[in-house]
């Protein structure tokens, strides 16, 4: 600690391998909830959602579709609002998400925004999405874009999520579904095929270790930090105490 003169000692101590190979993880099947981005009845982000969906039921995860229906713009109600706490509980039981947005004026949707604008960084002592497994997916209207999957990167990013390497662009996405709804083969079928197994290999290896992988130096230095003081003040108190009763 000689040469690290800034470092709190006892705060930083070196990854060990083992923490990594301990889990303890629920034997429940993976749980993965799904956003999406449009309310269109033909809404494409949501046939991507329901083919997520189908795929990592197969996969072996059980998993959850949010309908953005009736969710209220963020602080337009109370977060009591049912629609809100909806919400909020099923990224409580979540241990992945997959987000879909269409692009729009060159980023996700404001209804995909506001969904996740709902969801707060910090509630009381708990953090709703931090850790959590995310896959990020977006349809386009025309050509090839990967504006939204970039743009949801960043937003998962800042809501401390676990993000996977793959991603899907759906091209010229009205014509990738047939009258069903479901999506044609073609290389974005497959593409979609493997983020979804990315997803769930990911989910397992995270779940069960996520809270040593998100623990920080600086929270632990706080801790040591507001125990040392704790302790001076009682310090402080018996001498106190002690004078008073002298």
């Amino acid at each position: 600690m000689q040469q690290l003169p800034n470092v709190v000692p006892g705060a930083l101590n070196p990854p060990v391998a083992e923490k990594l190979s301990e889990t303890n993880a629920a034997p429940h099947r993976p749980r993965i909830l799904i956003l999406y981005g449009s309310l269109r009845p033909q809404s494409f982000s949501r046939k991507l959602a329901l083919e997520a969906q189908r795929l990592l039921e197969h996969l072996g995860a059980e998993t959850r579709v949010f309908d953005p229906h009736e969710l209220p713009l963020l602080d337009s109600v109370p977060a009591s609002h049912p629609k809100v706490q909806e919400l909020r509980q099923a990224s409580l039981w979540s241990e992945g998400h997959v987000w879909i947005s269409p692009e729009r004026h060159g980023t996700l949707t404001a209804l995909f925004k506001n969904q996740i604008d709902w969801l707060p960084l910090e509630e009381g002592s708990v953090r709703p999405t931090q850790g959590r497994t995310l896959a990020v997916m977006q349809v386009c209207g025309g050509s090839q874009s990967f504006n939204v999957v970039n743009a949801l990167r960043v937003l998962g990013r800042w809501m401390r999520m676990v993000t996977i390497p793959n991603q899907s662009s759906v091209a010229k996405a009205w014509q990738e579904f047939d009258d069903e709804g479901r999506m044609k083969p073609s290389a974005y079928y497959d593409r979609v095929v493997d983020v979804m197994e990315e997803l769930v290999k990911f989910t397992l290896l995270v779940r069960g270790r996520s809270d040593y992988l998100v623990d920080r130096y600086s929270e632990r230095k706080g801790a040591v930090e507001a125990a040392a003081l704790a302790a001076a003040a009682g310090v402080v108190e018996t001498i106190l105490n002690q004078e008073e009763s002298a």
